[in-house]
């Protein structure tokens, strides 16, 4: 067996999470206003930012990368076990950036594909992988991932992706000058994600705030 079947779902679940909250808590939020209107404007950087979607690309791209070069079925069924155990684990953890990587990376077509392995899937995780696919539903304006967020307590790593989508189509939807005057609901809407930012890390994260373990060890 390999380290990666021999290691606890848990606890590779929160060592991503330790990782994903050190590159989230280096963001500044000034880094998210030059991503939205244009680096360029105001000749700044955006690394610690650009290195956290990174990270989301990466993540993703190592569930499907794990998956396709299996070439035993049994083992394939083995490694969705482990994603999804993983995603339930993140979840735990308030690690929503991972969690949607992870989903998304099973969600591939190199990997949907997979028919003879995905009927293998025991329905006990066929459900769960439904239930953690529903979170991703882009319909009402991602309404299952707003509503998700909105019931638990910082600190949180959100998805990242969807918040910048906000705040570009904010920006891009809206003229920044009215007859010669701020727009201050575009501003007022744009601050207002900041601020649900700028709140997922009020709090510091802790093994005193980990949830109990779900129903994966």
């Amino acid at each position: 067996m390999s380290s990666f079947e021999l290691m606890s779902s848990k606890d590779l679940a929160y060592q991503m999470t330790l990782y994903d909250w050190e590159l989230f808590s280096c963001v500044h939020e000034h880094e998210l206003l030059y991503h939205t209107f244009g680096r360029q404007s105001f000749r700044r950087t955006t690394a610690n930012l650009d290195l956290f979607l990174r990270r989301f690309n990466q993540v993703q791209l190592w569930v499907v990368t794990e998956v396709c070069l299996c070439g035993q079925l049994s083992k394939r069924v083995q490694l969705l076990k482990k994603f999804i155990k993983i995603a339930a684990h993140c979840r735990e953890f308030k690690n929503l950036n991972s969690f949607f990587a992870i989903i998304m990376g099973m969600s591939n077509p190199a990997v949907s594909r997979l028919t003879q392995t995905w009927e293998k899937l025991p329905s006990k995780f066929k459900k769960f992988y439904a239930e953690f696919e529903s979170m991703m539903d882009p319909s009402r304006n991602h309404r299952a991932y707003r509503l998700t967020v909105t019931k638990i307590e910082p600190p949180i790593i959100p998805f990242m992706p969807l918040l910048l989508k906000d705040m570009t189509f904010s920006h891009e939807g809206n003229k920044t000058f009215i007859d010669n005057m701020v727009n201050f609901e575009k501003m007022r809407v744009i601050a207002n994600t900041i601020r649900a930012v700028r709140q997922c890390r009020s709090q510091p994260f802790s093994k005193s705030q980990i949830l109990p373990s779900g129903p994966f060890s």
